[in-house]
């Protein structure tokens, strides 16, 4: 009984991980449009998703937490590219649900000046991207979304290793970009 009951359980998780992997908003959707504040450099500003987007596309990814391996390596990664994206005119932001003071020293030490990250505390943002794992509160999944001038997702990529998302996403920027008259 113990083992059957055992097998059980494992498919329940199994399966909700599946489900929850897919649950993403897809390519061609509106964007939801959002206000936050972000830490950029260590200082707090104020982050409106519709006056990023009259600059160019927004890359806007979410992430487990600050300064977990994963998200330092992520933050890296972005940071390094920060000034191959600008060449489109993108702008890249993070979300978590971390708070601002937590988020102001990672932007300095691991995000090195380079790029603002956005708090979520209460998940509103995450859950409006569909970014929100299935357990952990108000912690999202590792999901990147490039969001096009017109407010519309244009390329979403999904995966808990951080290592493709800066490629996926700067793939995506160039492809849209290449397609514009």
């Amino acid at each position: 009984m113990l083992r059957r009951d055992l097998f059980i359980f494992a498919w329940l998780i199994s399966f909700l991980m599946v489900s929850n992997a897919n649950a993403l908003l897809e390519s061609g959707t509106a964007a939801p449009v959002f206000t936050t504040d972000v830490a950029l450099a260590g200082s707090t500003v104020s982050f409106v998703l519709t006056e990023a987007l009259k600059k160019g596309p927004v890359v806007l990814y979410f992430y487990p937490k600050a300064f977990t391996s994963g998200c330092t390596v992520e933050a890296h990664l972005f940071a390094d590219a920060t000034e191959e994206f600008a060449k489109y005119k993108a702008t890249v932001i993070g979300i978590s649900a971390d708070n601002i003071e937590t988020l102001k020293k990672f932007s300095v030490e691991e995000c090195r000046n380079k790029f603002s990250v956005g708090a979520d505390p209460d998940g509103k943002i995450i859950k409006a991207y569909d970014a929100k794992l299935w357990f952990g509160g108000s912690t999202s999944k590792r999901a990147s979304y490039v969001i096009t001038p017109d407010g519309k997702v244009f390329y979403v990529f999904s995966s808990m290793s951080p290592k493709e998302h800066v490629s996926k996403t700067l793939e995506a920027v160039k492809a849209w970009k290449n397609n514009q008259p």
